[in-house]
């Protein structure tokens, strides 16, 4: 749930837009404002507003291809109108919303594709990160491109590749600025290298997926378009599109069920929501757990990071053990994240999902048999 406060308004951005083959082309992203978080997220449907946002480019031309949805949104400190923010978006696409060019090498070649979510002639979407920029608080976007990607080579294809969710590719991001840098957590669901089907180890692709970062200056921001380094495993040093190093103790063992993205039955952390804790001083993850086919899981767990600078040596990957919350068996449990409250520290501080206090409220996607919701139903109280 991307959010900022512009002035003495707490705006939230949910919703997808853009082209998609599987479920149809949406106009769903919008905003809702309050004098509160719990005001916003109490809004109703025809209380939402529809922003301005590019249009999607034809197969083959420059401009922005596929869905997207908005994560996190940085305010520029510079505007102290609040009015000037960049946001962090999720991008799907899907070989025929972006066909390979052998120039460029980008996009996707409709070979051998794996399954998609809607049935078995339905295709497989593969995600990447990019910038948005808007200068009037979110009510017009303009594109700066994809950031962060996995191209081709590194697709996990048949007959490998039967989780019936993505085919590769970098996705379900949450960004914090620390120091002169925005530091990117993200879902890492690639091959480590080039995937060859005669050469496919499954434990090589469980090495090189669960929850990764990378970073890239603020100052890039306003032209972001290859512009992150990943972390290699001694440093932000891996280019945008190159192969980076996870989480080491996010993954989960394969002793212990973790496994590559690509299969049905593999267990991993996915869909990380990173905010800094001024009661805790240290920064906080949610996470979501795939635990079964098409990423079905019911539990939601937490990491902490006590390093405040995230640019010092590995201070990024200092992460603790990830510990459950909550668990709701026979229901899915997707997009974990922490929440402000309506109270007066939370409104004079100016919280949100990136910067919260003791008590924050729990909210997540819960998919069940006959319904599918954004619902909060507990608070979370940090003890130290």
């Amino acid at each position: 749930m991307a959010e900022a406060w512009i002035g003495d308004t707490f705006r939230i951005f949910p919703g997808k837009y853009g082209e998609d083959p599987l479920w149809g082309y949406a106009r769903d992203l919008k905003f809702a404002d309050g004098k509160n978080a719990d005001e916003a997220f109490s809004r109703r449907s025809s209380e939402f507003t529809e922003p301005e946002m590019p249009a999607n480019a034809k197969p083959g031309m420059i401009g922005l291809h596929g869905a997207v949805w908005l994560e996190t949104v940085y305010q520029d400190p510079g505007d102290k109108s609040g009015k000037t923010l960049f946001a962090v978006y999720h991008n799907e696409n899907y070989p025929s919303t972006y066909p390979y060019d052998p120039i460029s090498r980008k996009g996707y070649i409709d070979f051998n594709w794996p399954q998609g979510l809607t049935g078995k002639t339905t295709p497989a979407a593969v995600c990447r990160i990019g910038i948005m920029k808007s200068i009037n608080g979110g009510r017009k976007w303009e594109d700066r491109g994809i950031f962060i990607e996995d191209d081709q080579p590194r697709m996990i294809l048949k007959p490998h590749n039967t989780s019936v969710t993505f085919a590769g590719g970098v996705g379900d991001p949450s960004a914090v600025a620390s120091g002169p840098y925005l530091y990117l957590f993200y879902g890492e669901y690639g091959y480590p290298g080039k995937y060859d089907s005669s050469r496919y180890v499954p434990d090589t692709e469980w090495s090189g997926q669960c929850i990764s970062i990378a970073r890239i200056s603020l100052t890039d921001l306003e032209n972001p378009r290859g512009k992150a380094k990943r972390w290699d495993g001694s440093g932000f040093n891996a280019p945008y599109d190159g192969v980076g190093k996870p989480v080491s103790s996010l993954q989960i063992p394969i002793a212990g069920g973790g496994g590559p993205a690509s299969a049905p039955d593999s267990k991993f952390h996915w869909g990380p929501s990173v905010s800094w804790n001024t009661y805790l001083k240290s920064w906080v993850m949610l996470m979501a757990r795939a635990e079964g086919p098409s990423w079905k899981g019911n539990s939601i767990y937490i990491s902490f990071n006590s390093n405040a600078d995230l640019g010092k040596g590995k201070n990024s990957q200092q992460w603790t053990k990830p510990l459950l919350v909550l668990s709701k068996p026979g229901v899915t449990i997707w997009y974990p994240s922490l929440q402000p409250l309506n109270s007066a520290h939370d409104i004079i501080n100016k919280n949100t999902c990136l910067k919260l206090g003791r008590t924050a409220r729990l909210f997540y996607k819960e998919n069940a048999p006959d319904s599918s919701r954004y619902i909060s139903e507990y608070l979370v109280e940090f003890k130290k």
